[in-house]
């Protein structure tokens, strides 16, 4: 990459002249062409001025970073392409959900901001974020999950034997155990009477949630895909009730990280108390898979197969 693409030093430029030419340089790219730049510092105050004043129509990949040479390649978005949304990236991509989980960015209710919005709402660097989505391209987990290129009626019967399954088995245990934890030991930790009303909403929100998933949803997905005469024409308003379900489960699982700070388990936790947590963190990591599987891939082809039909 390196022996072709364009190179500007600007270590060798004077230092009121630095931005000045990397923006010349920029302004001069055809859509999907690239330069790189050689600094002898982290470019990162370049990224938001280029992001001030261009807007996010560029592309930007840290090749190295110090602690003595810091390069970066900048890229012009290709003619009618656009920034993606954090649920694109994950569509994309599994393996970046990692990183969307670590600094808490929701890829799966919120999925349809970009990067850079999701960023900013938490006040988090979007260029150190954007480094992390980059080395993940150099692992291999999840690699063999390519998602977005499954069959929509086979990802439908995955999320209701995997996903649907999973929560059908846990959650009558955690109601078990989110009602014991409280009783026992709600007196020193109060916020345990409001976990386990939370947990109690989800008991009651998420079977008729999968039912109507299962009964009207998911069929006529695969009779859409199928060229099959739909039993429900009304299914586009039908699968945004589905994503309004999940906007409201999200809020749930997002009051109960909040509630248990993280799913931290205290230090006074008895062995019940710590499978409640660790059954709660197991629950969300879960659920924010199946809501992204549901709203950035199997909706959207769905949506977009029934504009055609």
């Amino acid at each position: 990459m390196e022996a072709t693409i364009k190179i500007l030093d600007v270590t060798s430029l004077e230092p009121r002249m630095k931005h000045p030419t990397i923006f010349a340089w920029f302004d001069g790219l055809e859509a999907g062409e690239e330069f790189m730049i050689h600094n002898d510092h982290d470019p990162k105050p370049l990224y938001y001025q280029l992001l001030g004043e261009r807007g996010k129509n560029f592309t930007w990949q840290y090749v190295e970073q110090g602690p003595e040479s810091w390069k970066v390649i900048i890229g012009k978005f290709p003619e009618g392409t656009s920034e993606a949304t954090v649920g694109e990236i994950a569509a994309k991509d599994l393996r970046k959900v990692e990183v969307f989980k670590k600094y808490g960015l929701d890829f799966c209710c919120g999925g349809k901001k970009t990067l850079r919005e999701a960023c900013l709402e938490k006040g988090i660097d979007v260029t150190r974020i954007e480094k992390e989505l980059q080395d993940t391209d150099k692992t291999n987990s999840f690699a063999e999950l390519n998602f977005a290129d499954w069959e929509p009626a086979f990802l439908a019967e995955y999320i209701v034997n995997v996903h649907h399954a999973y929560v059908r088995k846990v959650m009558p245990e955690l109601v078990h155990y989110a009602k014991k934890v409280s009783n026992r030991h709600a007196e020193k930790h109060p916020e345990l009477n409001e976990i386990a009303k939370l947990v109690l909403l989800l008991e009651k929100e998420l079977p008729e949630h999968f039912s109507q998933e299962e009964e009207v949803v998911f069929p006529a997905i695969k009779a859409i895909f199928a060229g099959e005469p739909l039993s429900n024409s009304d299914i586009g308003n039908v699968i945004d009730l589905m994503e309004d379900d999940h906007e409201e489960v999200g809020k749930i699982l997002a009051s109960l990280n909040k509630l248990t700070n993280g799913y931290t388990v205290p230090e006074d936790a008895c062995a019940s108390y710590t499978l409640l947590f660790n059954a709660l963190n197991s629950l969300e990591s879960d659920m924010f898979t199946h809501i992204h599987l549901e709203n950035n891939i199997l909706f959207p082809k769905a949506i977009e197969r029934l504009q055609q039909y």
